[in-house]
C-alpha cells in the first residue's frame, strides 16, 4: 500500500490540511494518509499538549474519510524525533507498505536545516503541495490556512468556522 505520511505540528489541523489530505487520497495519489502529530518540535516551536492535537487530527480524519488515519508514533520515539526518525521508524514497522512525505511549499526554503534531508529525498519520495502563492508544477497550491492566525481568532474570541471544520474545533475545545 502508498502511504503519505503528513507530518506537522497541527496545533490546531484546519481545512488546509484537511484539503491537502482529501486530495492525496481522492486523486490516488496514494492509497492512505497519516496524520503524524509531532510531539515536540524540532525548532522549538511551543506547542498545545499532544493529547489535544492528536484528538484534533482523529477529528480531522474522520471528517474527510475513512482512508486517513492518524499515527501517535512520535510519543513512542526519542525526543527530539526528527522527521528522518519517525519515517525510519513507520518503514520498519510497517515494511508492506511503501512510504511518500507529504511537505508544503512553504518549507522548500528550509530543507538545509533538516536532518537528512537527503535521506529523506531519497527514500521516501516526497509530494510537495503548493500552499497559497507558493506553487508546485504538477500539483494545486491549497489555501494559505495558518494554525497561528487559527490560535490567535481563538483566543480573540473571533470566529474560525471558515478555517476549522466543526468536529475538529470541538475536539479541540474538548481535548483541553
Amino acid at each position: 500500500m502508498r502511504v503519505a505520511v503528513f507530518g506537522g505540528s497541527f496545533n490546531p489541523p484546519h481545512v488546509g490540511h484537511a484539503m491537502v489530505a482529501g486530495w492525496l487520497t481522492w486523486t490516488d495519489r496514494v492509497d492512505e494518509v497519516w496524520l503524524v502529530p509531532t510531539l515536540s518540535h524540532a525548532f522549538e516551536k511551543a506547542l498545545a499538549p499532544f493529547e489535544r492535537r492528536l484528538a484534533a487530527c482523529e477529528a480531522l480524519a474522520a471528517a474527510v474519510g475513512p482512508r486517513v488515519k492518524v499515527s501517535p508514533i512520535e510519543a513512542e520515539l526519542p525526543t527530539p524525533s526528527f522527521t528522518i526518525n519517525t519515517l525510519e521508524a513507520l518503514a520498519a514497522r510497517h515494511s508492506e507498505h511503501r512510504f511518500h512525505f507529504v511537505v508544503g511549499a512553504d518549507n522548500l526554503g528550509s530543507f538545509a536545516k533538516w536532518r537528512a534531508w537527503d535521506r529523506i529525498a531519497a527514500e521516501f519520495a516526497p509530494i510537495v503541495v503548493g500552499r497559497g502563492e507558493l506553487t508546485v508544477e504538477g500539483a494545486p497550491s491549497f489555501p494559505d490556512v495558518s494554525s497561528t492566525e487559527v490560535r490567535r481568532r481563538l483566543a480573540a474570541g473571533e470566529p474560525v468556522d471558515a478555517f476549522v471544520p466543526r468536529a475538529v474545533l470541538e475536539a479541540w475545545r474538548g481535548a483541553y
